[in-house]
């Protein structure tokens, strides 16, 4: 079952004032979770909350107020994708871009909140729903019902987990709010980077071993929440100032235990038919043009990357791009003469920019993600949407992160076995064995360029940037950057992005101590 699709059974609204922390439900909660059905259309809602914004094909019905109604995969993709070395994008002020493009956002930026107040929203659909899934609230319902529920009510903690994941690398701090704390009159404690990690990793040890292993497509299962402790272990340092090195390689082995494979066709896990690619994709947001079309998540990287050249467009299995957004000259210096994930349109283009960053021919476009089934054939019309599936968590970064946390001295995996992990996916994007490299060529700064390569546009580049400390500094510096067209270092504090003003003003606990 596409979970995207049953989006469209509930509408939620939200209130986001930290006095008010419960959602608004515009049917009544004992009619809602009256039934399984029920259930099942609150999780549906948490699970496509990330992808869509409303009950209507594209969002029309907006589920909560926000500055630029834009789904959560799209603003993290401007949050996540838009200040690095991998996008360039074109309409800045038309889309308020100019300070993520720029590196000069504070906590009035429109983006930046739209941001926070989301992960909150799906936070307090989450814990509305556990709430309502306590023993007490599931009484009357049959014992199977309630071992139905029970596992809907994993699935809502890991959703609340993943979702606390991105607050803690945005913000790296935030109000702990839970299905216990009260739900009027309230003003969360605000949990830092350390309390936050704890609280993750904490949900992810206790419900993973108790989601299923091979999980209904696409749900969450024991594979999904092991990689999000791999991925937020990797990243432990920055967090909280300790390494947690061997328990990111741990998750690792548990996913690996998992019994996924590397897909051969890198392609394949970018287009319309990438819900096969359940060998490889361990968690992916779904899209189906037909009942839960978005403007965002797949649709806004595959559209906003192509140009608005009909036969371009055409060969991505789209109507119509939108040119939004190129990468920046440096960024295709990572790649070699042969790797196969090498996938940009460079007709007419200019790698490097000699004047505006908004000029359509410069920089390349990405080809990397498409509408085209895997008969090379269109998927779908694209008045509103594709049928391409975002995923979030692949084997192949969990190989790469296993490597790298061996190469930052985490144990429980021996430097060779590392390597060969790191092997496995150059193999692939090479053909052959021509890719592959040598113990002396593994080093940190090869890893940030293979994890570059092999994730481009997949929400992770802002991430890597930061924990290898090259974001800010002047260590690595890109077009554009800091708003000069050569590039500058940066303020530190940009590691970080602000409260928004308006919450800082809601809940007296928070506080931006570097803006």
């Amino acid at each position: 079952m596409i979970f995207a699709v049953l989006a469209a059974m509930l509408t939620i609204g939200s209130c986001t004032d930290d006095l008010d922390q419960k959602p608004v439900i515009g049917i009544p909660t004992e009619t809602v979770y009256g039934s399984v059905e029920g259930y099942r259309s609150v999780l549906a809602k948490i699970y496509a909350s990330y992808s869509i914004i409303g009950a209507e094909r594209g969002g029309g019905s907006a589920d909560m107020s926000t500055n630029k109604g834009q789904d959560i995969l799209r603003t993290m993709f401007y949050l996540q994708e838009c200040p690095t070395d991998a996008a360039a994008y074109k309409y800045n002020s038309g889309d308020n871009l100019q300070n993520i493009t720029y590196m000069k956002w504070d906590p009035t930026d429109v983006w930046v909140s739209d941001a926070y107040y989301r992960l909150y929203y799906v936070i307090a659909l989450a814990n509305d729903f556990l709430r309502n899934s306590s023993e007490g609230k599931i009484a009357a319902f049959s014992d199977a019902e309630k071992e139905i529920i029970r596992g809907y009510s994993l699935e809502a903690r890991f959703m609340r987990a993943f979702t606390y994941a991105y607050v803690l690398d945005l913000f790296r701090q935030g109000p702990m709010v839970t299905e216990d704390s009260p739900t009027t009159s309230f003003m969360p404690e605000a949990y830092d980077g350390k309390k936050l990690y704890d609280f993750i990793i904490g949900e992810i040890d206790e419900i993973a071993p108790l989601l299923p292993a091979q999980p209904e497509y696409p749900r969450a299962g024991q594979g999904a929440a092991y990689a999000l402790g791999a991925r937020v272990a990797l990243n432990g340092e920055v967090y909280t100032g300790t390494p947690h090195y061997t328990e990111s390689i741990g998750y690792c082995k548990k996913v690996m235990a998992l019994g996924y494979s590397l897909e051969q066709d890198f392609t394949k896990l970018f287009n319309a038919d990438n819900d096969k690619r359940t060998n490889e994709i361990i968690f992916a947001f779904a899209s189906d043009n037909a009942n839960s079309a978005t403007w965002g998540s797949a649709t806004n990287i595959i559209m906003g990357s192509c140009p608005t050249k009909g036969e371009v467009a055409a060969a991505r299995g789209i109507g119509t791009g939108w040119g939004s957004f190129t990468t920046r000259g440096e960024f295709i210096d990572l790649y070699d003469d042969g790797d196969k994930r090498f996938l940009f349109y460079t007709d007419d283009q200019e790698q490097y920019f000699d004047g505006s960053i908004e000029a359509q021919d410069r920089g390349y476009w990405c080809a990397k993600w498409t509408n085209l089934d895997d008969n090379g054939r269109q998927a779908c019309q694209t008045d509103v949407g594709v049928n391409t599936d975002y995923p979030i968590f692949r084997l192949s970064e969990i190989y790469l992160t296993a490597a790298e946390a061996v190469l930052r001295k985490g144990e429980g995996m021996s430097r060779a076995e590392a390597l060969d992990l790191i092997n496995e996916v150059r193999k692939r994007a090479y053909g052959d064995d021509s890719g592959k490299i040598s113990d002396t060529q593994f080093q940190p700064e090869f890893i940030l360029d293979e994890r570059g390569r092999e994730f481009v546009y997949e929400l992770m580049r802002r991430s890597d940037l930061v924990r290898f400390k090259r974001f800010t500094t002047k260590d690595y510096v890109w077009q554009w950057r800091g708003g000069v067209i050569d590039g500058m270092a940066v303020d530190d504090k940009l590691n970080i992005y602000p409260i928004p003003q308006s919450e800082l003003s809601a809940n007296t606990n928070l506080k931006n101590e570097h803006y």
